[in-house]
């Protein structure tokens, strides 16, 4: 290689290598990513933040449909614990809430168990299973609706073959959550029946086939093998159960619209009265805060209780 050439390359490198800093570091000028983030950012504040502001500006107004808002601070907050109509629609959504976790955790874990052995025809009795999951809430709520007719619904048909007496289902206070949790349950247990299943098939068969050497019975088997390694499921199962049930809304409006009187009628209920029917935007916007501050409340009360909640190799919980 001659020298000139050498010169011409020794040149070249030099203007393309970065130039020490004060501190004798070598650096690289570092490109901007903000082009790329600033559409997703963009659409983050169009779609979720600016619709919360707005909301939570909306609570500190009073706002009727017709008239301009009023700014009265945290008085919709304050006239909250007040309204007997509010704080009964917390205590229904509590009691719907629950009662539609626990009910399709237990049936859908029951029917992972079962769906999980094998015998004939087990993939076309699972299809079968999972139809309820796979309808419209509004055609669920009218075939209900027509079973639970206290004179012509096959659900008193079916009572009266074994001598229970008729019952008014959806048409009475003291009936009437049962009986929408019960369309919920069979609703959304093959969900549950889904998650618990993909569990118990994660699960090695080693333990079992030491269990059985050991005499073990099928409850012990399920008891200290099976149910402490599905746990983490189950509380997947729970979470979105959980979400999904404290905002149900579609279910219970089509069957009852809240009643009888305002016996079943929820947070989700009440807001869509006082916003739409009343045409109280403001305080409907307060009820929108901490119907959301509820939900977050639930959903962290559970993982709290995943965090905290350890199960042994005996399946126990310590």
């Amino acid at each position: 290689m001659s020298e000139a050439t050498a010169t011409a390359q020794g040149q070249v490198q030099s203007k393309t290598r970065p130039e020490p800093d004060a501190q004798g570091t070598v650096g690289w000028e570092r490109p901007s990513y903000w082009p790329f983030i600033a559409p997703a950012l963009t659409v983050v504040l169009a779609v979720i933040i600016f619709p919360w502001a707005y909301t939570i500006w909306m609570s500190l107004h009073e706002w009727k449909v017709g008239s301009p808002p009023t700014f009265v601070g945290l008085a919709n907050y304050i006239r909250l614990p007040s309204d007997a109509r509010f704080v009964e629609s917390i205590g229904h959504t509590l009691v719907y809430t629950a009662l539609s976790v626990v009910l399709p955790l237990m049936f859908g874990t029951l029917a992972a168990v079962i769906f999980h052995n094998k015998f004939p025809m087990r993939g076309l009795l699972r299809g079968l299973f999972i139809l309820p999951m796979m309808a419209t809430p509004v055609a669920i709520a009218l075939v209900w609706t027509m079973m639970f007719h206290p004179q012509l619904g096959i659900l008193n048909y079916l009572l009266s073959l074994v001598g229970i007496p008729a019952q008014l289902w959806v048409f009475h206070p003291d009936t009437v959550i049962p009986s929408l949790v019960l369309v919920e349950t069979w609703q959304w247990s093959p969900l549950v029946m889904l998650i618990v299943l993909g569990g118990l098939a994660a699960i090695p068969s080693e333990p079992y086939e030491s269990a059985q050497i050991d005499g073990a019975t099928r409850w012990q088997t399920f008891r200290y093998i099976s149910l402490p390694l599905i746990m983490p499921f189950l509380f997947i199962a729970g979470m979105i159960r959980m979400i999904d049930a404290v905002k149900s809304f579609d279910i219970i409006f089509a069957i009852t619209q809240g009643g009888p009187g305002s016996a079943s009628e929820t947070i989700n209920l009440y807001l869509y009265s006082v916003a739409f029917v009343y045409y109280d935007v403001g305080y409907a916007s307060a009820i929108v805060v901490v119907f959301f501050a509820l939900i977050v409340a639930l959903a962290g009360a559970l993982l709290r209780l995943r965090q905290t909640t350890h199960w042994n190799d005996t399946g126990g919980s310590t």
